[in-house]
């Protein structure tokens, strides 16, 4: 897919960054990795896969001013949170939008490409996740948070693509999801009981799961599997920065 728009989120959850912190900057989007800063990297990612428009939602004027120019990039204020964020950005700029965050420093142009070409015609919305065997075939250091299903455990990419206006009556319940979002047990609470006993008795799979997550919010809801296991791999804590640095500079 050419032409798209794209937000990459840049905000801040409250206090100090400890990746930020042990890399001694001010914000983790400006880490230098490879001779680019986290953001540039994100940023070049995207223009690879074909974004005309990005966007990036942060409150740092020091990441703000690495966006490109205006008409290519836009610079907007973060919210309290990374879902409303990413609902004040859609109401800006439209959809569709595809999602992600200045902490995917190895996010590639393909790995987008062919996210954007597995989503089903149908979906309002879609998330990419890696499988479990994958993640670890890539990056068999790598620590990650994985959610389990019948058909097997999957990472979260940090990718997401919202179709239509439809989409953005998910942003409420992932707003409710954040709060738990290491707690996959509470999230399936959130969802009813059904959910709740499936989850626990392993009896869904992730396809199924997400299924009813939309139906839940209102809208066609799809995972897509990535075949990219460095996909999952972001920068959530300072033993991640070791490792993508490892990756990417030997």
């Amino acid at each position: 897919m050419t032409g798209f728009t794209a937000l990459v989120l840049a905000g801040s959850r409250g206090g100090p960054d400890p990746v930020a912190v042990y890399a001694k900057v001010a914000h983790k989007a400006l880490i230098v990795l490879g001779g680019q800063t986290l953001l540039a990297r994100v940023i070049s990612a995207l223009q690879a896969a074909g974004a005309t428009r990005i966007a990036v939602s942060t409150s740092d004027p020091a990441v703000g001013a690495l966006v490109p120019a205006a008409p290519v990039g836009v610079v907007l204020e973060a919210s309290a949170g990374p879902s409303l964020s990413v609902a004040q950005a859609a109401r800006q700029l439209g959809t569709p939008l595809l999602v992600t965050t200045a902490d995917h420093a190895l996010l590639d142009g393909a790995w987008v490409s062919r996210f954007l070409a597995d989503i089903p015609p149908d979906a309002d919305i879609a998330a990419l996740l890696a499988p479990e065997a994958v993640v670890r075939a890539a990056a068999p250091q790598t620590q990650r948070s994985y959610l389990s299903f019948r058909d097997g455990r999957y990472s979260g990419c940090n990718l997401f693509y919202l179709r239509n206006e439809r989409a953005l009556a998910a942003i409420d319940l992932w707003r409710q999801v954040e709060a738990h979002r290491k707690r996959p047990w509470r999230i399936a609470a959130l969802l009813g009981p059904g959910m709740l006993i499936g989850y626990l008795l392993g009896r869904l799979t992730l396809d199924q799961a997400v299924a009813r997550i939309g139906r839940k919010a209102g809208v066609t809801a799809a995972a897509v599997r990535t075949p990219y296991g460095l996909c999952a791999v972001d920068v959530d804590k300072p033993s991640d920065l070791d490792l993508v640095r490892s990756l990417v500079e030997g």
